[in-house]
């Protein structure tokens, strides 16, 4: 009998043990990278549905009504996900605001930059210095409209086209990033914004932005995950 009841309870506490595990490891907040200047970026994975996203998260009337438009169910749950974010740095919807070029901004002076690529969502905020993110799925289709954004040609070296698209969603995700940060009229990604070469290994490079007489220069990074590039740039 006490045999057999502590094989009950050792079954039992492994099967908790491994559900408890498996929540744990399939919690949605997929990343938090933190930098210097008091910068720091979060990544959720989107795999709740719509009805479990919304618990707990109040939107200001404005944000209520720009996602009861959204048609396509994985904007609204990235939507929603980026408010789970912020709150898990202490923001509602209500701390949020966008400007009339749609760059958004907390009130307590915080800088911050959204992302959302299909399954992934991502915010970064710094107190002290401008940020930018932006999150791509890495895919073929980056080869076909490279020539719009950066000198092709510069990438030819690269041992095969899986290493190709993988350098090119880099330099797009820091050109992105960098704009974000900008969010000037007439900023062109081709001929204005200059991504300094770099190693894929490093995942890190500088760049410059020549735009109406003046110059700025930014730090960027990435990370690579599951198919996706994050890139995120800060001003210098």
């Amino acid at each position: 009998m006490v045999f057999f009841l502590f094989c009950a309870l050792n079954t039992t506490l492994h099967s908790w043990c491994k559900n408890t595990h498996n929540k744990i490891h399939s919690m949605p907040l997929y990343k938090r990278i933190m930098g210097d200047g008091g910068c720091r970026a979060l990544i959720w994975r989107i795999t709740e549905p719509e009805s479990d996203l919304a618990e707990g998260i109040e939107l200001t009337p404005a944000c209520r009504s720009r996602l009861e438009g959204m048609k396509s169910g994985i904007h609204r749950r990235g939507f929603l996900s980026i408010r789970h974010l912020m709150a898990l740095e202490g923001y509602s919807d209500f701390d949020l605001f966008y400007d009339d070029r749609g760059k958004p901004h907390l009130k307590d002076g915080t800088r911050i930059s959204i992302t959302h690529s299909f399954e992934f969502t991502g915010i970064i905020l710094s107190d002290s210095v401008e940020v930018g993110i932006d999150i791509e799925k890495q895919r073929d289709k980056i080869l076909r409209i490279a020539r719009k954004f950066t000198p092709i040609a510069e990438y030819r070296s690269l041992a095969n086209e899986e290493a190709l698209v993988r350098k090119l969603t880099m330099v797009w995700t820091a050109k992105e990033s960098i704009y974000k940060i900008l969010s000037t009229p007439g900023l062109s990604f081709l001929r204005h914004i200059w991504v300094d070469d770099f190693s894929m290994d490093e995942a890190r490079t500088t760049a410059s932005v020549h735009y109406q007489g003046q110059e700025n220069r930014f730090s960027a990074d990435f990370l690579e995950f599951e198919g996706y590039t994050c890139g995120y740039a800060t001003q210098d």
